[in-house]
C-alpha cells in the first residue's frame, strides 16, 4: 500500500493513539508474551509508576519531558519481551491545588476565608476533575502509551486507606506525635509549610546595632525585640567571662525598664558581630532551639497574619514591615541606636509558591520523627540497592537523609486528606501521601499487581523534588513494605527557555509543549526533548529544534515512500527468487530463505555495519543514555540510510530486500523515540509471507 506524498501528523496522531488504545497492549495482561517470544523462557517484569502530575492546572514543558523520558522506557522494554506496566496517575497536589484555586477565586472577587470549608473542598474537588480529564488528554497528545485501566488519583478511597494505615502504623511505632514547635508559617496563606516548601531569597536590609545594657546586639528584625528577656553568649568567650550563666541585669528597653538574664549557650558564634545577641524564641529556629535547652519562657510577638500583637504597645496591629521603621525611631530617641549599616545582605525564608516573607511560628502540629525512618534507607542506599542516575545525586540524598529533622505532616488548609483524629480539620502534607504512591498504587488496581511488579524498576522524576519525593518514597517504603521502592532512579533536569533561562509567566517565556506538538507533531517535540538531553542536566528547548525534528520526521516518511514504491516495483515484475521472499516477508534472505550466498558484498557489509550500530544503540538504552541512542538512530537514518544506501540503491547497487530490511529495523528502533509516524508507517508494511503481521509496532520484536 503506497503512503500518501505527505505526512500530516495532525491526521495521523488521534487515529494511532485510538488504535493503539483499541489494541489494549497498554495493559501488560494483554500483551502476547508467549506469542511472539520464546514461551520457555521466563516472563520478565518491567514498571514505571508515573510521577503523578498536579490536578490544577496543564500539562507543562517538564510534564512532557517526563512523559517522553518514560514512554522511551516503556515502549523499550516491552518490544524486549518483558510484560511493562507503566501505571499513571494524578496528585491532589494539596497546597498547591489550593493556591491555584485562591487566585482563581481571587479573580472572581472571593476569598477562601469566606467560604465554608465543605463547600470549598467541594469547588476544588470540582475544579479538579475537570483538570484530570484535561491533562489525561494532555498525557495522551504525548503518545504516553500508560495503563489507563489502572489509573489512580491519590484522593481515591483506596489510595487514602493506605495512607491511613500507614498513618496508624507510624503512631503504633510512636513515630508520630503531635507536638508544640517552632514552624514555618505563611501569613498569606495560613499554613504551616515543611522546610522544602519554603526557598531561600537572598534580600538586602538595613541591620540595626542596638544597646541592650551594656551590650550591643545586631539585628534585621527589631519588630521582634519587644519580648527579648534573654541575652545568649559563648560560655568560653573571655570577652564577657564576668557574666554568668542565669545572671540577672536590668536594663532600658523599647517600651521600658526591664529584667534580662544572662545564659550561656555553645550555639552562639562567637566571631560574628559583638558575639551576645538576644533572643526571640517564638520566631526563630535558632531561638526556639536555645530556649528549649535551659527551659526558657516563650513569647508570642507577632500574630498568625504578620501583625504585632498587644505587647507592643503602640505598635500593636501594625504589619512588622510598617512598623519598623517607627520601632528604630523611637530607639533612637531613647539613645539605644549605635548605629545603622545599610544594604545589609542576607538569606531570608519565603514561601515557594508565594514568595511572602515565611514567619516562624510556636503552633501544635503534626510530626514525623525521620531520622528512624532514615536509617534504612540510608542503610539501602550505601548498598547500592538504589542506583541513582546520574551517579552524583546519591552524593546529595545521603547528605540530606544524614541531616534530617523531623518533618511537620499538618497543613492549615482544605484540600488534602484529613488527618485522622485531628479537631482542628488540618490535613496531611501533600508529600506524605504522594511519598506512598508506589506501593500505595500496586495494592490498589484489583490486580496481583504489588507482587509481580514491586519493588517497581525506575523512578524517573526531576532533579529538584529528590527530597520533597524521592527520599520519601524511599524511606515510607521501606518502612511499611520492609522494600525498596525502585530499583533505579533516573533524575531529569529543569527545561529551561531558548536562552537557557528558567520558565515563569512574569518573564513572558513559558512554552506551551502542547502547542509545539500541534504545531510540529508529537514526535518531533519528543525528540527535541530528548536528544542533547543527559541525565540531571537542565534543558533549553528551543523551538528551531522542534521544527529541526519536524522535518526530519518528513524525511522518514519520504524515504519510506520511496523504498515501499521500490520494493514492490521489484514483487511486481519478479525478481530472483530470495528478494521476493523477502519482500513478501520483510526479512532479508538470510532469515527467510537459506539462500544467504545471494547476498553482494556491499549488502552484507550494510547490514553488517548496521547490527554494529544496533548493538550500540540498544547498549545505550540499557543503560538509560536515551539521548545518545536518539541521536545515533538520527544520524544513522539520514546520512547512512537515505544519503548513502538509498542513493546507492537507485545505481542497482543495493538489493532491495536490504532496503526494506534496514527501514523496518530502523523503524523498530525510532519508535520508542518517534511512535506516531513510525506506526503509521509500519501499517503501511505488507505481512510476512505465509504468516501474519503483529497487530501493532509497538509490540513487535526489538532487532536484538
Amino acid at each position: 500500500m503506497e503512503l500518501p506524498s505527505q505526512y500530516n501528523a495532525k491526521d495521523v496522531e488521534d487515529k494511532i493513539y485510538k488504535l493503539w488504545e483499541e489494541s489494549g497492549f497498554f495493559n501488560p495482561d494483554n500483551l502476547p508474551i508467549n506469542k511472539i517470544r520464546n514461551s520457555k523462557l521466563k516472563i520478565r517484569n518491567f514498571c514505571i509508576i508515573m510521577p503523578p502530575a498536579n490536578a490544577n492546572g496543564n500539562l507543562h514543558a517538564g510534564h512532557a519531558l517526563v512523559m517522553t523520558i518514560e514512554d522511551i522506557m516503556t515502549r523499550y522494554k516491552r518490544m524486549r519481551g518483558f510484560k511493562t506496566l507503566w501505571l499513571p496517575g494524578l496528585d491532589h497536589a494539596g497546597f498547591e491545588t489550593q493556591v491555584v484555586y485562591e487566585k482563581k477565586l481571587e479573580k472572581e472577587g472571593r476569598s477562601r476565608f469566606q467560604i465554608e470549608p465543605e463547600q470549598l473542598y467541594k469547588e476544588i474537588f470540582e475544579f479538579t476533575e475537570n483538570n484530570k480529564k484535561n491533562i489525561k488528554n494532555h498525557v495522551k497528545k504525548m503518545g504516553a502509551s500508560c495503563d489507563w485501566s489502572r489509573e489512580k488519583f491519590t484522593l481515591d478511597k483506596d489510595i487514602i486507606k493506605v495512607v491511613y494505615e500507614t498513618f496508624e502504623k507510624l503512631k503504633k511505632d510512636k513515630l508520630v506525635y503531635r507536638g508544640k514547635k517552632i514552624i514555618n508559617w505563611c501569613p498569606k496563606h495560613q499554613t504551616s509549610l515543611s522546610d522544602l516548601e519554603t526557598s531561600d531569597t537572598e534580600k538586602t536590609d538595613k541591620f540595626y546595632y542596638l544597646k541592650y545594657g551594656p551590650f550591643t546586639i545586631a539585628t534585621a528584625r527589631p519588630e521582634t525585640k519587644f519580648g527579648d528577656k534573654y541575652v545568649v553568649m559563648h560560655p568560653k568567650d573571655k570577652r564577657y567571662k564576668d557574666y554568668t550563666h542565669g545572671q540577672k541585669i536590668e536594663l532600658e528597653w523599647i517600651n521600658g525598664k526591664i529584667t534580662a538574664t544572662i545564659i550561656k549557650d555553645e550555639a552562639i558564634d562567637i566571631d560574628f558581630g559583638t558575639g551576645v545577641m538576644t533572643i526571640t524564641p517564638w520566631h526563630d529556629a535558632t531561638d526556639f532551639e536555645i530556649a528549649e535547652r535551659h527551659n526558657l519562657d516563650k513569647e508570642q510577638i507577632i500574630d498568625f497574619y504578620g501583625k504585632l500583637l498587644p505587647i507592643a504597645e503602640e505598635f500593636s496591629g501594625m504589619k512588622i514591615l510598617e512598623a519598623r521603621a517607627k520601632i528604630i525611631e523611637k530607639l533612637q530617641s531613647k539613645g539605644l541606636v549605635e548605629k545603622i549599616e545599610e544594604n545589609y545582605k542576607h538569606i531570608v525564608k519565603t514561601c515557594y509558591k508565594c514568595n511572602s516573607l515565611i514567619e516562624p511560628q510556636i503552633k501544635e502540629q503534626w510530626f514525623l520523627k525521620m531520622k528512624p525512618l532514615a536509617a534504612p534507607a540510608i542503610k539501602a542506599i550505601e548498598k547500592n540497592q538504589i542506583k541513582f542516575i546520574p551517579s552524583h545525586y546519591k552524593k546529595i540524598a545521603m547528605h540530606w537523609l544524614k541531616n534530617i529533622i523531623d518533618w511537620n505532616i499538618s497543613r492549615q488548609i482544605v484540600w488534602g486528606i484529613p488527618i485522622p483524629g485531628d479537631e482542628e480539620g488540618q490535613v496531611f502534607d501533600t508529600w506524605f501521601s504522594s511519598g506512598q504512591w508506589p506501593y500505595a498504587t500496586l495494592k490498589t488496581t484489583g490486580k496481583n499487581d504489588f507482587k509481580t511488579f514491586f519493588p517497581t524498576d525506575v523512578m524517573e522524576t526531576g532533579g529538584d523534588i529528590i527530597f520533597f519525593w524521592v527520599s520519601r518514597m524511599i524511606m515510607l517504603s521501606l518502612y511499611t513494605t520492609k522494600k525498596i521502592p525502585f530499583k533505579n532512579v533516573y533524575l531529569h533536569g529543569m527545561v529551561l527557555d531558548a536562552k537557557g533561562q528558567k520558565m515563569s509567566k512574569s518573564k513572558g517565556n513559558v512554552i506551551n509543549p502542547l502547542e509545539l506538538a500541534e504545531k510540529y507533531g508529537a514526535d518531533a517535540l519528543r525528540m527535541g526533548l530528548v536528544v542533547g538531553n543527559t541525565p540531571g542536566t537542565s534543558l533549553p528547548l528551543d523551538e528551531n529544534k522542534i521544527k529541526g525534528y519536524r522535518n526530519f520526521a518528513n524525511k522518514i516518511w519520504n524515504a519510506s515512500r520511496f523504498v515501499l514504491q521500490q520494493t514492490a516495483e521489484v514483487s511486481l515484475r519478479g525478481g530472483s527468487e530470495a528478494t521476493d521472499v523477502a519482500i513478501q516477508s520483510n526479512r532479508l534472505p538470510r532469515r527467510s530463505a537459506p539462500r544467504n550466498d545471494r547476498l553482494t558484498k556491499k549488502d552484507k557489509r550494510i547490514l553488517n555495519d548496521f547490527k554494529k550500530q544496533a548493538k550500540e544503540i540498544t547498549k545505550d538504552m540499557d543503560n538509560y543514555r536515551f539521548y545518545s541512542a536518539a541521536e545515533k538512530i538520527y544520524h544513522y537514518f539520514w546520512h547512512t540510510f537515505c544519503d548513502k544506501i538509498i542513493e546507492d540503491s537507485k545505481k542497482g547497487e543495493v538489493s532491495q530486500a536490504t532496503l526494506l530490511e534496514i527501514l523496518t529495523d530502523c523503524l523498530k528502533i525510532l519508535h520508542p523515540f518517534m511512535p506516531f509516524i513510525t506506526e503509521e508507517i509500519y501499517q503501511q508494511l505488507p505481512p510476512p509471507a505465509g504468516g501474519k503481521k503483529q497487530k501493532c509496532l509497538m509490540i513487535e520484536k526489538w532487532i536484538l
